[in-house]
Parts: structure tokens; C-alpha cells; sequence
């Protein structure tokens, strides 16, 4: 079985949308593009160079897929020469045909087919920005593992990563690093509802 595992970089206030630069998505008037480029240390990047070189295939959402597509075949390097080798899954009702080497479009009944995909032979599928698509695999409980990288800004409004009427969840934290930016870098894992009870009592699971 294949896990799923998305990646994100997060202000404080949980926006995600276009940490990389100006003109990454300015949909509905977002102005802060870029928010992340002058937050990186050493720390951060091993830790980005690590995750690189594991084995994986990627899974995007139409939206994070339209902004790659076009960049990454004239880029170089290793993160450049990661991406246009590996299969690149796209969740998509529209997008009928890609140029990209190594793209597969979902564009039928796409949770059916992500699970599909969960259920085959294979490496981990990872993911990168997406916001729209994340709260598809979230309603459906397929996300396995969730690295979040938040930043020590708040940005006021954008796409975030948890949005109104997540489906509720309990989270064990399985990884946690601090960079010298005040960047922390978290690794999260399902672990089974929500724990409720009253402060200074034992929790109770409902």
C-alpha cells in the first residue's frame, strides 16, 4: 500500500497559497506571494535535500500542476531532475491531455482512483501545495502523513490549509525541528477522533 503524504509551507495563521514567489497565485487579490523565500537556514535546507531524495511519485491538484508543468522541464538540478523523471498524478475533471513526461491524469471519479492508487504496488505518493485538492483527501480520510513548515508570519487572508468543516481529527506529532528563522518544521501522522473531556480530568475519546 502506497501513503500519501502532503507537504506544506504554512503561516501562522494557516494560509498556503503562493509562499514561493509574487506571482506563484494571486487568486482573489493575493498580494503576499513570497512569503517564505527569505525564511531559509542551513537546517531548512538539509532537511528539504533529505526529503528529496526519498523515493516517490507526485500527486497534484490541477491548480499546483498548471504552475509546475511549465517550469520544471527547462529547470536544472537535482529537485528539477527528481520531478521530470518521477510520475506525476494530477486530479483533474478538465485537463484532457499533458505534455509534462511521466504525467497521469485522474480525471474520472478522482477519490476513487486516488484510493486505487493507495491500494497498488508502489512508492509513496507526495504532495505539494494542492490546497483545493487537500480538502478532497481530508473529507475522505486518505491523507497518511503531514509535513507542515510554519512560518513565523501571519498574512491576513489566502487559500488555507485546514478550512471551514474539516472532518475533526486527532494528530500524533512524529517529527519536530526548529530553524534559526523561527521556522518549525512538524511531521504529523493520523491517530485515530478527537480526545475530548474536561480540563484536568482524563480524556475521553468520542
Amino acid at each position: 500500500m502506497r501513503r500519501i503524504i502532503i507537504n506544506e509551507f504554512m503561516s501562522m495563521d494557516g494560509v498556503i497559497q503562493g509562499p514561493g514567489g509574487p506571482e506563484e497565485d494571486t487568486t482573489n487579490g493575493f498580494e503576499l506571494g513570497g512569503w517564505s523565500a527569505t525564511q531559509w537556514d542551513d537546517i531548512m535546507l538539509k532537511l528539504m535535500d533529505e526529503q528529496m531524495q526519498l523515493d516517490y511519485d507526485l500527486l497534484l491538484g490541477r491548480f499546483t500542476y498548471d504552475i509546475w508543468a511549465p517550469y520544471w522541464p527547462s529547470q536544472k538540478g537535482p529537485i528539477a531532475e527528481k520531478f521530470n523523471a518521477i510520475k506525476k498524478y494530477v486530479a483533474t475533471q478538465t485537463l484532457k491531455e499533458a505534455n509534462w513526461n511521466g504525467t497521469i491524469l485522474l480525471n474520472e471519479d478522482t477519490i476513487e482512483q486516488v484510493k486505487a492508487l493507495k491500494n497498488s504496488d508502489g512508492t509513496d505518493l507526495q504532495m505539494w501545495g494542492s490546497a483545493d485538492f487537500i480538502q478532497s483527501l481530508l473529507e475522505n480520510c486518505l491523507i497518511d502523513q503531514m509535513n507542515i513548515w510554519i512560518f513565523p508570519v501571519i498574512l491576513g487572508k489566502g487559500k488555507k490549509l485546514f478550512k471551514e468543516g474539516t472532518v475533526p481529527g486527532n494528530f500524533k506529532l512524529t517529527r519536530h525541528t526548529v530553524s534559526t528563522t523561527g521556522v518549525i518544521i512538524t511531521t504529523y501522522e493520523p491517530n485515530g477522533k478527537v480526545p475530548i473531556g474536561h480540563a484536568g480530568e482524563a480524556s475521553v475519546e468520542r
